[in-house]
Order: C-alpha cells, then structure tokens, then sequence
C-alpha cells in the first residue's frame, strides 16, 4: 500500500519537508529533511495527529537540516543522517560553513542499510554526486531523493562536494534498480517518477542515448 506523504515546503530556499507515514491517522510520522524552523510543521504535526518517531536526513544543505535539531529536541525524535555527512550536522555547519544548530544524531547509515521507523522500512541508498556522501531512502516503490533528482531538473554539481559524473553514476544506478513507475519525492519542487525523468529530463540525455544504445545492442 503507498504510502502517506505529506510535502511542506520549508524556508527561503523553498526546500521540501516530507511528513510520511503507513496512512492517513497513523499515530506516527517519519519526517525527511525538515529544513527550516519546525514550528508550524509541529503545530500542522498535532492538528494531523501524529508524533514525530524519527528525522531521516538526506544531505546536509543548510535548507535540509536547518530544523533538524530544534524538531529532534522538541519532539525527542532519533535522527539518521548519512554517516559520510554526519560531522556536519554534529558541529553545526551545513555546506559552504553555513551556520546551522548542532546536533549528534542517533544513528548514522549509508547505502545497502535497511531501518525501520515509525513502522515503515526503508531503504537506504548511497547517491553522490551532489554531495560527497548524498543518501536516499526507498520503501516499496517510493524514493525520497533529496537533491539529486527533480522533475525536470538534476542537483547542483558546481559547489563543493559536487561531481557530474558521480552524480550521474548515482542516476544510472537507480534506473538500473528501481522500475520506471517509482515514484520521485525531490528535495525540491513537485513530485515525479524516474520513468518520466528518464524519458523527459533534459539534462539526462546522455543516460537516454546510453540506454537506446543497450536497447538496440540486445534486439540486434
């Protein structure tokens, strides 16, 4: 069954926030990526029901972990960060020496890892390339990317930690693994599938030719 997700968008830099859970009523929410003062999200928290039972962290942008530690210490909720990334959220300086709270998650994980929060299991996927140490988090044909894919978009590789060619190894792994249907929550904007990024995203027309190039080698 999906998922429930619920998309609040954080912050000047307008980064998404994700409030999932089993479904609508469930007692307990897994937050992705809240960026920003949490404030309203906890009040639309209490209005929807729900408690916040872990934070899951996708990169540490200053615009995806700027809440983290005012949400885990007012909500007493566990934190799992990418353990390549983890130093960043503990000393309080998100990418380019940006100034965020502090906070020593709970857990650290990375690729080929598989938690279970709020009663959902995840996951987890490493996906450098606009991070050094960029994670995703799958469950059941749901992908939260962070930002290394947006529907018509691809994550920045022009600061620090960003790599073009890793970033596309990490895009190519996913096609590989994950079905086109897939659907795609991005660390920012609308949500989309990698089937639909594949076929239309204008900067992975290397990857489409690549894949036309595989097709047409295997029918031959």
């Amino acid at each position: 069954m999906p998922l429930a997700v619920d998309s609040y968008v954080m912050g000047p830099a307008r980064s998404n926030c994700y409030v999932v859970r089993t479904e609508r009523g469930a007692p307990e929410a897994v937050i992705v990526d809240p960026g920003d003062d949490p404030t309203e999200l906890r009040l639309e928290l209490a209005r929807m029901g729900t408690t916040a039972a872990g934070i899951l962290v996708t990169h540490t942008d200053f615009d995806h972990i700027g809440g983290v530690a005012a949400l885990a210490d007012g909500t007493g909720a566990e934190v799992w960060a990418p353990a390549e990334e983890a130093d960043a959220l503990r000393s309080g300086t998100a990418r380019g020496g940006l100034p965020v709270a502090p906070h020593d998650p709970a857990h650290t994980v990375s690729g080929g890892d598989t938690i279970t929060v709020a009663g959902i299991v995840f996951d987890v996927v490493d996906v450098p390339g606009h991070t050094h140490g960029h994670i995703a988090f799958h469950h059941e044909g749901e992908l939260f990317v962070g930002d290394l894919l947006f529907a018509g978009s691809v994550g920045r590789v022009d600061v620090p930690g960003g790599d073009w060619e890793t970033l596309l190894d990490s895009l190519r792994s996913l096609f590989a693994r994950f079905p086109a249907e897939t659907i795609v929550y991005p660390g920012h904007g609308p949500a989309t599938t990698l089937g639909r990024e594949l076929q239309t995203n204008p900067f992975l027309g290397e990857l489409r030719t690549e894949r036309s190039d595989h097709n047409t080698e295997s029918n031959s």
